[in-house]
């Protein structure tokens, strides 16, 4: 009788009570670990946002800035000082047929190789400040300055919305020449090795000599790499119609020729935005433009927005020296209200301002509304999409423009 009593006591299990009790227990403690985790996730998501923006800021604006402060170079003087007036001739283009080439005459030649305007802005449709965009634009770019054809024909094309600006100078490393007789120049293969054959530009074909008094862009025929010496010709074939045999050349620099713009558009590969720089080269002897690796470089993804204000010298006029003095700030469209490309040899700083965005959602839920952001002074409205975004602002100092140099 004992015995199956004992045996009963220990056959019983959990009444339902008991079973209800400890499952709502239970429940109650994964819907807190799923909360913590969710909350974790998040966190996660908006902190790796964050960063990701925040770096691919600091290089997009890295990129920008180096090339920025280099418009102008034209080695030992700057670019408005050589062009305060032609009939100096601090400046001739070896593109030009002319040998001092006027300067309706250098406008003739192929707007890539204008290395005689340093600088030039391209402002989206109703992008100054005080204007209004809602993200995606458009899907064509419109603007003014309207953009060249060179520009326009890019691949993939630039974003509406976003401005465009067009860099030229001469590389910040150059070699000395050593010897200089009839159509040839030599340097150093040491130097032209570290120096001019560099920047990711294998074959280079677009060059510039310069000295403390002239300045002349040029396409060499040909390149012959030698032991000591590099020896470049100059015959006046291709893009370069005149020779440099009018000029001495020796004790001069030698320089890689730099012609670029930067632009953003969206990758061809997930339609991501992107900031693009487009460079142009010719290799020796060929009549023929291109784009050094053969397309516009994707350099920052996630780069949503651009926008560009210019400050221009107390002296706006092109015929007047410059003061050396920023005194007003302008977009694009009011610093060449004509189509005079003179007026950007007085423009001495550039206010950069990215709207960067996270590759992939930082949030769980898109928003049903984002709040605009302002971006120089124009309000943008991005798309409910769940990513992080900011904005990244600073200014540029022009440096070869800086005190009327």
């Amino acid at each position: 009788m004992n015995r199956a009593h004992v045996f009963r006591s220990h056959a019983a299990g959990f009444s339902m009570v008991e079973l209800m009790v400890a499952l709502a227990l239970g429940t109650f403690l994964m819907i807190g670990l799923l909360q913590v985790f969710d909350a974790s996730r998040i966190t996660y998501k908006l902190s790796e946002g964050l960063a990701r923006v925040q770096e691919n800021s600091r290089f997009a604006m890295d990129y920008l800035q180096r090339d920025l402060r280099m418009a102008g170079h034209m080695g030992c003087v700057a670019d408005q000082s050589r062009l305060l007036s032609l009939s100096n001739r601090g400046f001739r283009s070896a593109f030009a047929a002319q040998t001092w080439p006027t300067e309706a005459q250098l406008e003739t030649t192929p707007e890539q190789l204008h290395f005689h305007t340093a600088i030039q802005g391209f402002e989206a449709a109703n992008t100054a400040p005080g204007g209004a965009l809602t993200l995606p634009a458009a899907a064509t770019w419109s603007g003014s300055p309207a953009l060249p054809a060179y520009v326009s024909a890019l691949s993939p094309a630039p974003m509406a919305g976003s401005d465009v600006v067009v860099l030229r100078y001469f590389s910040a490393e150059g070699a000395t020449v050593v010897s200089s007789l009839g159509n040839e120049l030599s340097v150093e293969t040491a130097s032209w090795d570290g120096l001019v054959a560099s920047g990711g530009v294998d074959a280079p074909g677009l060059f510039a000599v310069g000295n403390c008094q002239r300045a002349i862009p040029f396409q060499a025929t040909s390149v012959a790499r030698g032991g000591s010496r590099t020896t470049l010709t100059v015959a006046g074939a291709g893009l370069n119609r005149s020779d440099l045999t009018t000029e001495t050349l020796e004790g001069s620099t030698l320089y890689r020729a730099e012609s670029e713009v930067y632009y953003v558009a969206l990758s061809p590969d997930g339609g991501e935005p992107t900031l693009y720089r487009a460079r142009y080269t010719a290799a020796p002897g060929s009549g023929a433009l291109g784009l050094v690796g053969g397309a516009p470089e994707p350099l920052v993804e996630g780069i949503e927005n651009m926008q560009l204000i210019y400050g221009q010298d107390l002296q706006t006029s092109p015929d007047q020296p410059p003061t050396g003095y920023v005194a007003r700030q302008n977009v694009a469209q009011a610093v060449q209200t004509g189509s005079d490309k003179r007026v950007w040899r007085r423009v001495g700083l550039v206010q950069v301002a990215f709207l960067s965005r996270s590759t992939e959602r930082a949030g769980v839920v898109a928003q049903t509304a984002m709040p605009a952001l302002q971006v120089l002074g124009v309000r943008v409205t991005p798309p409910a999409d769940g990513r992080y975004r900011s904005v990244y602002e600073s200014s540029v100092a022009l440096r070869n423009r800086l005190y009327g140099n």
